[in-house]
């Protein structure tokens, strides 16, 4: 048996053990999910090691230099620090052996269009040169379908024990929105899990009950909630490519698709989503490819996801040639343009895959004489723009002044405040279109002399 055998205590035993500071978690990835659960856990009186292969991620995050997204995540790690009971570091093979329960998080990203199960598979060989008997494997990771089963056969491989008599093994996917995920873990959400066997499944309730106020929900089988959670992101694209579609219709209708939606909306059985720039980050994007992937495996055509992805991916397009018409109405001869956003979404600095990148593309491909300058409240680097030669700036009046075209790329709350007016003033153009992708400035029906404005869900507005 491992340090306390958690595989085999019963509930009470467990729930004691994590409130009397006896239970050691290790996490494996210290991005926003797993420093999410360490603050989680670290909340509910347990000791945990932070594994991540980033050196500088974890001297930042022990030297408390680390960017954290939510205040209780930092006040937890720093509390968590000072008392001992948290360590980020570089050994994973040392964190398995001195912990009870293996919590994996590193991502799962595309390689050729398909799954990347590299990351996985080395934590899944670390864990097993650590593992001992009674210990429990978490995978929270959002992963395609049979990967839990995947990581437990190389760990029975490589250190000879046997998945629920040896050592307990399931899944929980994670369900936490970037810049709330504490809460989202303790307060908003019931806790999904599923082990391989009985043993495993009870382990993970005793463990999550403690955390979840929500209870947690059990699955039959540890693919039924793999596929749970894909089906929430699948979900969530289709219905974006839905209403950026029916944007696009309420556009050249010359209405209003936010008053539209607001109005469809109040019939319980409607749900539209909001248009936007694309669909970025690690999650929606992705997770369509993997559900494709399996279902091509079993020989299922996925028609409407398939479509759906493709809708959303031409998004980006569409919001640049919205700009080549504005310079066209504008009569420009170059085209100076500012681009609201970098982040795939509003108030994150999180950039990963985000539709930003495709509008540029874009617009350089479409416009001859096009200058670009970036501007992001929560971004001050960035490798690509970078690489692109694209200027990022977290200055509002440095990107703006000058600027004939101005692109609204993310919904940021400091963009929603802005007004027509002093958009065009701080620019001190004459003549200046705005292209709103998110719907969100609120006197778009007035533009000032010499200003240009259209929605991705809203009709041409001009005057000049």
């Amino acid at each position: 048996m491992g340090r306390i055998g958690i595989l085999f205590l019963d509930n009470f035993s467990t729930k004691k053990l994590i409130k009397s500071n006896d239970l050691v978690f290790s996490i494996y990835g210290l991005g926003y999910v797993g420093l999410t659960l360490a603050a989680v856990w670290l909340r509910a009186g347990a000791k945990v090691i932070g594994v991540d292969v980033d050196a500088s991620k974890v001297n930042e995050i022990m030297n408390l230099q680390h960017k954290f997204v939510e205040p209780e995540i930092e006040e937890a790690i720093k509390r968590g620090i000072s008392e001992g009971k948290f360590l980020a570091t570089l050994d994973g093979i040392a964190a398995a052996k001195e912990s009870d329960v293996k919590i994996v998080t590193v991502p799962v990203y595309l390689k050729d269009g398909a799954p990347d199960l590299s990351a996985i598979r080395s934590v899944a060989e670390v864990i097993s040169k650590g593992i001992t008997r009674g210990d429990l494997v978490v995978v929270e990771s959002s992963v395609p379908p049979g990967t839990t089963l995947f990581i437990g056969k190389i760990i029975e491989e490589m250190s000879g024990l046997k998945m629920e008599d040896d050592f307990g093994l399931g899944y929980s996917p994670e369900r936490i929105y970037i810049g709330r995920g504490v809460r989202d873990i303790e307060e908003r959400y019931p806790k999904i899990i599923s082990g391989v066997g009985p043993k495993s499944t009870r382990a993970l309730k005793a463990l999550y009950e403690v955390v979840c106020k929500k209870g947690v929900l059990e699955a039959s089988d540890p693919i039924v909630a793999e596929l749970e959670k894909l089906f929430e992101g699948v979900y969530r694209d289709v219905n974006i490519a839905l209403a950026n579609e029916l944007a696009r219709l309420c556009s050249a209708l010359g209405v209003d698709y936010n008053e539209v939606r607001k109005l469809a909306n109040s019939q319980p059985f409607c749900h539209l989503h909001k248009p936007g720039a694309g669909v970025g980050g690690a999650c929606i994007p992705v997770y369509p490819l993997f559900i494709k992937k399996a279902a091509e495996e079993v020989g299922e055509p996925l028609e409407l996801v398939t479509l759906s992805r493709s809708v959303n991916l031409r998004q980006p397009k569409h919001i640049s040639n919205l700009c080549v018409k504005a310079t066209e109405i504008l009569g420009l001869s170059k085209a100076r343009v500012a681009i609201l956003g970098l982040a795939f979404r509003g108030d994150i600095d999180d950039t990963r895959l985000s539709p930003t990148y495709s509008i540029i593309n874009c617009l350089l491909n479409s416009i001859r004489n096009c200058d670009v300058i970036v501007h992001d409240p929560y971004v001050a680097y960035d490798r690509i723009l970078l690489d692109m030669n694209i200027s990022l700036t977290q200055n509002l009046h440095e990107a703006l002044k000058s600027r004939n075209i101005v692109v609204i790329a993310t919904n940021h709350t400091i963009y929603s405040n802005l007004t027509l007016r002093e958009i065009m003033q701080t620019t001190e153009s004459k003549k200046v279109a705005i292209i709103d992708a998110h719907n969100i400035i609120k006197d778009w029906k007035k533009p000032p002399k010499g200003c240009v404005y259209v929605g991705s869900g809203r009709p041409w507005v001009i005057n000049i």
